[in-house]
């Protein structure tokens, strides 16, 4: 797969709701609130608000500050419905974030106008409950080695991408474009940008099976496909192996190709940390059940040579978990695939795709293992303007949730959802203002911040 609303006035809504609702008058007991500006332009910033209930479970709840200064306005806010009435706003959670266990947090954020000084908010309430805790978000604590050095081996633990210290971690990095369009992207100068400057987690490696791909030439496509996957373990960073079927939808179209395809590559890597199989990128036009029919006789393959990598399994409705086909996760809950150490595919694209997939994403989140292995700043067709706020809202919430994800695409494709402008692949700048599209810069604020792997 390739809304805003403007505010009225002081009003602003979460994205794409069309109705807010009263939450139930249940008190909270305790509450933390980080703050932090995430940009500032003239006249203007955005801003994300991360609230932790330090009391008791709440279902329902509403968070209250007061704008310090005159002039001090929400303009867009997204995760939950906003309001602002002179300088008193008010934040009311939404489907997916409106329940708080004790310790659980919720990320919102806004983006606002300012005539001025711009200082914090302050007087933030929950439920009518003063939090005490800090503004600042505290920095995370920076690890030495690469992603690969620190996490080793990944394994699947509940619902959570695990690392070698049996501890939740969340990837993120960006996904190749078909590598038989923009192979000359992908050299020594590029990687090297994605790890060092970028600061990527991992890196997809998207392999067409139809569309010029494999089927034309099975040998030359697996040895890249390795090529790729050492470039990245030099580098420490993961490699998601994608067998990117599209066109036809249906993964068992390439029953046999897959068959042979993941023998090869998973007898070759086995001995690899860095390796993650994706074995259906977006089944489409297909039910569940052949999807997972599918799964079960690739993965056995995999196994057999490689018994310990993490398998990425494709769901249906172009790899929304059946949202975009009018179904939703209750169908993989009901029939997950027979294997242990598997993960279900979500795919976004933040333009087309926001209040009803991001709630479905937050539900199975709590009942299956999931990994954003693609997702787009744009529209489901890989073009038009990127959503800005809708995105944010996207990787706020895979962060909060500790969801793993690769962003389409590290390239220079003629499409708005390529990181680079065109003609950058021709040189050796991949980082700098300069070769970054709009989509591209917003990536790498992201993925280049710290990670905070746990170790113990």
């Amino acid at each position: 797969m390739k809304r805003l609303f403007a505010l009225l006035a002081t009003f602003a809504t979460v994205l794409g709701l069309t109705a807010a609702f009263s939450p139930p008058a249940v008190a909270a007991t305790g509450c933390k609130v980080d703050y932090t500006v995430t940009s500032q332009w003239t006249g203007g910033f955005q801003a994300g608000v991360k609230i932790t209930n330090l009391g008791a479970p709440v279902t329902g709840w509403t968070l209250a500050f007061t704008m310090p200064a005159a002039g001090q306005k929400v303009t867009q806010g997204w995760n939950a419905t906003w309001s602002q009435s002179g300088s008193a706003v008010t934040v009311v959670g939404v489907d997916w974030n409106r329940t708080l266990a004790t310790g659980a947090a919720a990320d919102v954020g806004f983006t606002g106008t300012f005539t001025g000084a711009n200082p914090k908010p302050t007087a933030f309430t929950l439920n009518g409950v003063a939090c005490t805790g800090s503004l600042e978000e505290p920095p995370p604590v920076p690890v030495d080695g690469t992603p690969v050095d620190v996490n080793g081996q990944l394994h699947v633990c509940g619902v959570n991408l695990c690392n070698q210290h049996n501890r939740p971690v969340q990837l993120r990095g960006m996904s190749t474009h078909g590598i038989q369009w923009f192979d000359r992207c992908y050299n020594a100068a590029s990687l090297d940008a994605l790890a060092d400057d970028w600061k990527s987690d991992l890196f997809r490696i998207a392999m067409y099976v139809q569309e010029d791909g494999y089927e034309t030439d099975p040998a030359g496509f697996t040895g890249r496909v390795n090529d790729l996957v050492d470039m990245a373990e030099d580098r420490g960073m993961y490699a998601v192996i994608d067998f990117h079927t599209l066109t036809p939808g249906d993964p068992n179209f390439n029953l046999e190709r897959a068959k042979t395809f993941f023998a090869s590559v998973a007898a070759r890597n086995a001995g690899k940390k860095n390796v993650i199989y994706e074995i259906a990128n977006e089944p489409n036009g297909v039910s569940w059940s052949a999807v997972k029919n599918y799964a079960e006789q690739v993965i056995p393959v995999i196994r057999a040579a490689d018994p310990d990598a993490v398998v990425i399994v494709g769901t249906r409705g172009w790899s929304s978990l059946g949202v975009s086909d009018g179904s939703n996760e209750s169908e993989v809950v009901n029939n997950p695939v027979n294997a242990s150490n598997i993960m279900y595919a979500f795919h976004f694209y933040a333009a087309s795709h926001k209040d009803n997939y991001r709630a479905a994403l937050s539900r199975a989140a709590s009942q299956l293992p999931l990994f954003v292995s693609e997702f787009g700043t744009v529209s489901a067709t890989g073009g038009g303007a990127m959503d800005r706020t809708s995105t944010t809202a996207w990787l706020d919430l895979l962060d909060q949730l500790k969801i793993s994800y690769a962003n389409w695409t590290y390239s220079e494709a003629p499409e708005s959802s390529a990181a680079f402008k065109p003609g950058t692949c021709n040189g050796s700048d991949y980082s700098s203002s300069g070769v970054l599209t709009e989509s591209g810069a917003l990536l790498k604020s992201r993925i280049s911040t710290p990670d905070s792997f746990p170790t113990s």
